[in-house]
């Protein structure tokens, strides 16, 4: 286990069980509006001075926050009622909240003691890295409001674990998978007056990695920042649950095989703003990519995952170094699972190109491998090559991400043509079910079998 500076004498405890100290903080009299005009006097990213066992009350139980979470001397976790926002009304627009989490790191790896600020601008250098180079990555996750109080993570070890897979590809260190999930909780639970109530929305939770420290020449940032902010949100597309409307960009492109599209790095989503701003104005809401080398197998829309169901068969493209591995997009497919529906992975034809006398070859699609075993009618996930034909002959699709959760897509529009889906209405048949069954597991409402959600008192 990797060590931080702590508290003196404060030991690493479990939210679960554990209540904090008794730490008084400045009442947070801003409303919504006013904090979005009038921010706390901006905090550099230099570490403040944390506050020291005395302050407490040596007859309450430990802090719950644990070797990674380092209280500046603004922090309480005085009880407050939710914040004074129209719940019934969040959109995905950023709301300023209370907290920020701040790490730093240099180029060794070694992480300092984080710690909650005051949420508020930073500081950099104009030569800052993540300026210059584009050396930063950020992840999303959310947090939800249970109605016995308690608050529910949705699988952060996972977007640990990416975050790390993507700061290896950007040559930069990254927080253990300990550190950034302590850091999340402690940020939600600083920030817990602003969860939405049940069924109103939830937290969102970015973390962001990248380069602080000053660089001239092309090199790797000399130190690192690791920060977390959060925003009550609620539907990400103007639509809700309502289908969403597509076009297919055949010329720009996302991502190109050995680049970085399989990483959550800053400079993807920038790439797609040209392509996306166009969509929109002419009244689409996104835009769905297609790769770059024969232009006609599907790839991603600009911040989600997409799926095409036909025949009782979902089909979702491949992760191949230009698709981000989701998060959303691996649990639907472990939903789908559990729900009856048999996972098959198909190999790239290149690959079989190297076995061309064996039954891979001679088995040009999954639907010959289930008639040639007698398993017609079965229900299948596969991830594999999905080219923009079949998704024009698809009874229903998809769309998958942290912010969209499961979105519907209502029509898709390729070279002019437009092809709609259903009756307009909503979801289709399938991801309905895999829909509700995941929405349930994120706030709790039915039993977690798969172990993904974490739970926070």
């Amino acid at each position: 286990m990797e060590s931080s500076a702590v508290l003196t004498g404060l030991q690493p405890t479990n939210y679960l069980s554990r209540n904090t100290c008794n730490l008084l903080l400045p009442p947070l009299s801003f409303s919504a509006s006013q904090r979005q005009q009038h921010f706390l006097p901006p905090p550099s990213l230099k570490l403040q001075k944390p506050i020291s066992l005395s302050s407490c009350n040596v007859n309450q139980p430990p802090s719950p926050f644990t070797r990674y979470a380092v209280l500046s001397n603004t922090f309480s976790n005085q009880k407050t009622e939710l914040a004074d926002i129209d719940w019934d009304n969040l959109g995905f627009a950023f709301l300023p909240t209370d907290y920020m989490y701040v790490m730093k790191c240099s180029r060794d790896g070694n992480f300092s003691k984080g710690e909650l600020q005051r949420f508020g601008n930073i500081e950099l250098s104009p030569s800052a890295g993540v300026l210059n180079y584009g050396q930063g990555l950020f992840e999303g996750l959310k947090a939800y409001r249970k109605e016995d109080g308690s608050i529910l993570l949705f699988r952060p070890e996972e977007n640990a674990q990416r975050m790390r897979m993507g700061a290896e590809r950007m040559c930069m260190p990254s927080p253990s998978i300990e550190q950034f999930v302590e850091a999340v909780k402690a940020t939600v639970l600083a920030n817990k007056r602003w969860i939405p109530p049940p069924g109103k929305g939830s937290l969102y939770i970015r973390p962001l990695l990248m380069g602080s420290g000053a660089v001239l020449g092309l090199a790797p940032a000399p130190e690192y920042t690791f920060l977390i902010y959060v925003s009550p949100v609620g539907n990400y597309f103007k639509e809700g649950v309502a289908p969403i409307h597509l076009i297919v960009e055949h010329e720009l492109h996302r991502a190109t095989p050995g680049g970085t599209g399989g990483v959550k790095t800053i400079g993807n989503y920038a790439a797609v703003l040209k392509a996306q701003s166009a969509a929109k104005a002419k009244g689409y809401s996104d835009v769905l990519y297609l790769d770059c080398v024969h232009k006609r197998y599907l790839e991603e829309v600009s911040s989600c995952n997409i799926f095409v169901v036909k025949d009782k068969i979902i089909s979702t493209p491949a992760i191949k170094g230009t698709i981000l591995p989701g998060i959303t997009r691996k649990s639907i497919i472990d939903v789908a699972r559990s729900q009856g529906f048999q996972v098959m992975f198909m190999l790239p034809w290149r690959y079989a190109q190297f076995i061309e006398n064996t039954l891979i070859l001679m088995l040009v699609s999954w639907m010959e491998i289930v008639q040639t075993y007698g398993l017609v009618g079965v229900n299948v996930v596969e991830e594999r090559l999905v080219t923009v034909d079949e998704l024009l002959d698809a009874d229903e699709v998809f769309c998958t991400g942290t912010a969209v959760v499961v979105s519907p897509v209502g029509s898709i529009t390729y070279r002019g043509k437009r092809v709609a889906y259903g009756d307009g209405g909503g979801f289709g048949v399938v991801s309905q079910e895999l829909y509700s069954v995941l929405t349930q597991l994120q706030m709790g409402l039915i039993e977690d079998k798969m172990s993904w959600t974490l739970k926070l008192n």
